[in-house]
């Protein structure tokens, strides 16, 4: 039986399947609307999925399920966004002859998202270069400034599942987009509210050629030292990625051997048939790393993730390979820094979310440290950064040349770090040992809670706030921050974070990028053995509490 709501929902569609350069969404979605007609709930269900709203600029820009409808990525929104963005960029700078760089990776549709951005630019009279193929997100980031361009976009969804695409919008300083930039293009955007009204170029957009891979590799090889030792067996997987070709190229101008790959994983494809999540982090994604790692002997296995912007590390520990956690690469990295020298004023940061241990070393050596909210939009805007990462297994190396995370400098200065630890007989791991006895074990956990509707997220966030804990794995709670109303000078964010009477830190926080809640946890105790009894009991009673109704 028809309702004035689904009613609406089809005369919705029906203008949108109007607006769609797309034949294949079009049909994709007329099939829906056939079925919503005829009283399908199914259906109608989905046309209200994919008509709750146009996606909007978050964490990573744009990001979301390929499909028809406001709340997919598609060529429309795609469309739409670009418009808003050459709008917003015209009025801010002054002049109508905006320059933008467009970068794609290797995803559903990412080559067709990016010629459409570009002939959107030129329609609006502006000056659009492409990247030549699909290539890492540091490659375009390094691009922005590297070519003097306004601005720059990333058809990305990085390590998000294979269904999904994105949109990563980066300013003209080379960092991503913050507040209030995100709500002034989302209000550009809405003075397009149909693609079929946005002129497009049929050409005039200037397709780029590999010598920004050159220019990219000569500056990244720079974070090393050119006589630093290189005697290191590296394994490396690419996870159906773009980052395999420049990983090789780089490590090979770096002085080198080419890293071992992991074959099955080398090439990209948007599918990533051999992994159920494209992301280091998930268990199993670098299985066939560590494996290849155990056939061949290798020193040391770097991941990373389809756009190349994340760098996972594992070494061999007691017979087996471990998975570093991204707060250990980031502990590493800082100490490499620290050892070869900062010049002053330079100042090292992380996320909230990130481990204490780096501003304890920080501090230890004089150098400034700083906490930012999660997000490398924020980390690499740190005033006088020479140093930045996040838990996520994200790491600013080298400011000066890519003002984002990059996981191809960061893979290339933590070999040369473990390759001079090799010559003394020392490890990464002996250098953990060497933190910890320094500045006490700060171990460190996360999990999340998956969803797939947002509103269960807003309700344990408001039963949070409603039923704060009071005492946790049987110490008192003595602080609570909500995040929401700004904390420590930091911007408001939606998250509450806990401070237990032993130093034990928890922050909970809706993901930026993906359908769930995520929990951060860390502990502080001289006796590693009582941080991870504290840090299992800590988890288990936030696992509790954030469980969903």
């Amino acid at each position: 039986m028809s309702t004035p709501a689904s009613a609406d929902l089809i005369v919705q569609a029906r203008d949108w399947l109007a607006d769609d350069p797309d034949a294949a969404t079009r049909a994709e979605l007329e099939k829906v609307v056939t079925a919503a007609e005829s009283g399908d709930q199914a259906a109608l269900d989905d046309l209200a999925d994919r008509f709750s709203g146009l996606l909007e600029f978050g964490t990573a820009g744009l990001r979301g399920a390929l499909g028809a409808g406001p709340a997919r990525m598609n060529r429309v929104v795609v469309i739409r966004a670009a418009a808003g963005l050459t709008s917003y960029l015209q009025q801010e700078l002054g002049k109508p002859d905006v320059t933008l760089v467009i970068g794609y990776d290797a995803r559903h549709h990412s080559d067709t998202f990016a010629r459409d951005t570009a002939a959107v630019v030129v329609g609006a009279g502006g000056r659009a270069m492409i990247l030549p193929h699909p290539l890492p997100t540091p490659v375009l980031a390094f691009m922005i400034r590297h070519l003097g361009a306004d601005a720059g976009v990333m058809v990305t969804a990085s390590h998000n599942p294979p269904q999904d695409n994105g949109y990563k919008v980066y300013l003209g300083d080379g960092s991503q987009i913050v507040p209030p930039a995100d709500a002034r293009i989302a209000d550009a955007i809405a003075r397009f509210p149909r693609a079929a009204d946005v002129p497009l170029a049929d050409d005039g957009w200037q397709t780029l050629d590999d010598d920004v891979i050159d220019d990219y590799v000569d500056a990244v090889c720079r974070v090393v030292q050119p006589d630093g030792p290189r005697d290191l067996a590296i394994v490396h997987t690419a996870l159906h990625g773009v980052g395999a070709a420049v990983v090789r190229k780089s490590f090979l101008q770096a002085g080198f051997q080419a890293p071992d790959p992991v074959t099955d994983q080398e090439q990209p494809d948007p599918d990533f048939p051999t992994v159920s999540f494209p992301n280091p982090e998930e268990p199993g994604a670098i299985d066939h790393a560590l494996a290849l790692a155990e056939r061949t002997g290798a020193d040391l296995v770097i991941a990373n993730d389809p756009d190349a912007d994340r760098c996972a590390v594992a070494v061999p520990r007691d017979g087996a390979w471990t998975m570093l956690r991204g707060d250990e690469v980031g502990a590493l990295l800082g100490a490499y820094l620290l050892e070869r020298g900062v010049a002053p004023g330079a100042c090292f940061a992380n996320s909230i979310v990130s481990s204490r241990l780096l501003a304890a070393m920080a501090r230890a050596a004089g150098v400034p440290h700083a906490e930012t909210l999660t997000g490398f939009k924020w980390i690499s805007r740190v005033p006088g950064l020479a140093y930045g990462y996040e838990e996520a297994l994200g790491y600013c190396v080298d400011p000066a040349a890519v003002r984002d995370k990059d996981g191809i400098s960061a893979a290339l200065l933590i070999a040369e770090f473990a390759a001079g630890l090799k010559t003394t007989g020392r490890t990464l791991d002996d250098v953990l040992a060497d933190l910890a006895a320094a500045h006490g074990t700060h171990a460190t956990d996360s999990f999340s809670v998956r969803v797939t509707d947002l509103a269960v997220i807003g309700a344990i966030m408001a039963r949070l706030r409603a039923e704060p804990p009071q005492v946790v794995a049987r110490r008192q709670v003595v602080r609570v921050d909500d995040l929401a109303e700004g904390a420590g000078g930091l911007p408001p964010t939606e998250g509450l974070r806990y401070f237990l009477d032993d130093d034990t830190r928890v922050i909970v926080r809706p993901s930026g990028t993906e359908p769930k809640l995520k929990v951060y946890l860390e502990t502080i105790d001289a006796d590693p053995a009582m941080a991870a009894t504290k840090l299992a009991a800590t988890r288990a009673e936030f696992e509790r509490l954030t469980a969903p109704a």
